[in-house]
């Protein structure tokens, strides 16, 4: 049994993998020792591993003695090739979910979109050479970005609903911010398409769902992709 945990912006996913099965995953406000005893029970643990876009810090380095985990960094050896001219600056989120992506969708060019907090883009080739990508703002912070940057714009959260054209201030705050995303994310399918019809879109994040539902391209949404990425980063490293 292994615990996989990706520390990201804003939220903490823990999971546990049996092989390549996942058998629980979940989403905890903090990561402490205590809190992934909690989560891993009466479950014996073989392996962990590690991966966060935070700063190494006193909880984080308790949970990695315990576990003899392993920390996800610039040194660990990965089952793909990464062509990136600072790979020190690479999100480790960014680099499981190719690393997953290259798994579950084998000998294929594959662009990967994880919708969290940043929305990233990401490209790793049927070769599994990581070949970069984009980095941009996600829903929420386009939202808090208009209401914090403006005197009078109000506040809008992510809607089920988004009209092309709004006709009152917060209608129109969200069609530039959900229909714009999604004008963004269409327009890089467009382009990667036109270069190779038969590559993936795969996506992931805590938006994933939306992208599946509004756009009308084939797309995999897995809302697991990182932690499965970074079960493989595991197995490799074991």
């Amino acid at each position: 049994m292994k615990l996989i945990i990706d520390i990201g912006n804003t939220a903490v996913k823990v999971a546990l993998f049996e092989g390549n099965e996942l058998i629980s995953a979940t989403s905890v406000e903090e990561c402490t020792l205590r809190d992934m005893l909690s989560f891993v029970a009466t479950h014996t643990i073989s392996s962990a591993i590690i991966s966060s876009v935070k700063e190494l810090n006193a909880d984080i380095e308790k949970i990695i003695q315990h576990f003899n985990a392993l920390f996800l960094n610039e040194n660990t050896p990965l089952p793909i090739t990464i062509d990136y001219k600072t790979p020190n600056t690479l999100g480790r989120d960014r680099i499981a979910a190719v690393v997953g992506a290259s798994v579950l969708f084998p000998k294929q060019d594959v662009l990967v979109f994880d919708a969290g907090t940043c929305l990233t883009i990401d490209f790793i080739s049927k070769e599994k050479v990581y070949k970069g990508g984009r980095i941009s703002p996600g829903i929420a912070m386009r939202y808090k970005s208009l209401h914090q940057f403006t005197d009078k714009l109000p506040l809008c959260e992510f809607s089920e609903s988004s009209v092309l054209l709004g006709n009152d201030t917060k209608s129109s705050i969200i069609s530039g911010v959900q229909q714009g995303i999604l004008a963004e994310v269409s327009e890089i399918i467009n382009v990667y398409k036109k270069e190779n019809k038969a590559t993936i879109i795969s996506v992931t994040g805590g938006d994933c769902f939306f992208f599946e539902k509004e756009l009308k391209s084939s797309i995999f949404a897995n809302p697991f992709l990182v932690m499965e990425g970074l079960n493989e980063i595991l197995d490799y490293n074991e």
